[in-house]
């Protein structure tokens, strides 16, 4: 599948915590974490669990840096 956004990140899950309509996604992108907090229905229909290897697609209309 092909897409616009440009903030793709390839990673493997570490982590899904599963709650009644939302769950939590922990991504390791090159030691890095990303929590992705996404529908359970999602995870569910995607079959994602530990040890998948996955893509973060970040879009957004506001991303921040500190320093």
């Amino acid at each position: 599948m092909e897409l616009s956004a440009r903030n793709q990140l390839k990673g493997t899950v570490t982590d899904v915590k599963l709650s009644t309509i939302m769950a939590e996604v922990e991504v390791d992108v090159g030691g890095q974490t990303v929590v992705a907090t996404i529908t359970r229905a999602s995870v569910e229909r995607l079959g994602v669990k530990t040890g998948d290897q996955v893509t973060v697609i970040i879009k957004s209309t506001e991303v921040m840096i500190g320093k």
